[in-house]
């Protein structure tokens, strides 16, 4: 039976509201205030306690009943104990991580056609007794995914759009997680979600070098000369459009991005930095080579923000934005804009 959003035309969101304690449930909120004049083509399920959310609404002048409820409904689950803005509680530790794992098996189930998720404190589900390093790693696992790729990504016709060789490693490991099988590997999961969910039938990849000048030609380090332009070769003879390996120090500029889709950094530090930099508060994080689509926000859980009306939902509203255009693409490739 299919979902009542496929069966309607629309797309069918989920919206994960992240740490009770930090902006994530006021956020949604403002975000979701728009939702009809933004979304028409959408529907959402947002997840979390309705009493936080309502609360948390207010904290920011808005009023949750005044949501169309045709379009924007609460799935009510419980916190596991009371929050207030600021203040963490490894208490909740499991009820956020509960959020995340039903938004996960409803994309599965294909209830949702996609699932944004709000910032979480990997802290508190760690005290919580539940070993997490974060939502990357953690989507991947409960998928059964062999291989992600976090990709982050800023907003306009012509976005900046970084992904990861390697993700949450010290940078003493990521020359070792660098084969040429698995860049390989990542540079396929890019170009093929960038076809699928982005409407860019032949992306263009720029890769950087792992080290200074892109190894000058071995002087500086052969990870380039190695792993690096072997992966390229065969992916490229595979009618993968890859290119490089570019030193990291220039490649991030006009005369080379205005020629990208997307440009795959050998570290996190390497490629985020400058992403941050030119996108932060209006940025996005997606992950790719998932089994569903998942967006989120660029930024923390803003605890010192939390519950004061300051936050920007800027990254959110983004967030939500490229998830339903993902939808509609994988849906109806045609329906949206190439």
């Amino acid at each position: 039976m299919p979902p009542a959003a496929l069966a309607s035309g629309l797309v069918h969101i989920a919206l994960t509201t992240g740490e009770p304690a930090g902006v994530g449930p006021e956020l949604t909120a403002q975000a979701l205030a728009g939702a009809a004049t933004r979304w028409p083509q959408a529907r959402f399920t947002v997840l979390g306690d309705t009493a936080l959310l309502h609360q948390r609404a207010q904290r920011v002048g808005l009023d949750w009943a005044a949501l169309p409820s045709q379009q924007v409904q609460i799935a009510h689950r419980p916190l596991g104990a009371p929050s207030e803005p600021g203040q963490l509680n490894p208490a909740n530790g499991r009820y956020v991580l509960a959020l995340l794992d039903e938004a996960i098996d409803g994309a599965l189930a294909q209830a949702y056609d996609a699932i944004v998720t709000a910032p979480l404190q990997k802290s508190t589900i760690n005290e919580a007794g539940v070993p997490f390093t974060g939502h990357t790693e953690y989507l991947a696992q409960r998928t059964h995914t062999s291989r992600v790729v976090m990709m982050l990504t800023g907003t306009g016709q012509h976005p900046l759009r970084v992904a990861l060789a390697t993700t949450h490693l010290a940078l003493k490991d990521v020359p070792a997680a660098l084969t040429v099988d698995s860049l390989v590997a990542t540079l396929g999961i890019i170009h093929h979600d960038l076809s699928r969910f982005f409407g860019l039938p032949s992306p263009r990849i720029l890769v950087t070098g792992l080290n200074p000048h892109a190894g000058e030609n071995g002087y500086l380090g052969r990870e380039e000369i190695t792993v690096i332009t072997p992966a390229l070769n065969r992916v490229r003879a595979s009618g993968i459009d890859a290119r490089g390996p570019y030193p990291a120090d220039t490649l991030f500029q006009p005369r080379h991005l205005d020629e990208a889709d997307c440009v795959l950094a050998m570290y996190h530090d390497q490629g985020l930095p400058v992403l941050k930099y030119a996108t932060f508060g209006a940025g996005i994080n997606i992950t790719l080579g998932l089994p569903l689509i998942r967006t989120s926000v660029d930024h923390g859980t803003a605890l010192d923000l939390a519950g004061t009306g300051t936050a920007d939902p800027g990254s959110l509203i983004a967030a939500i934005d490229t998830a339903v255009t993902m939808a509609m693409h994988r849906r109806q490739p045609s329906a949206v804009g190439q």
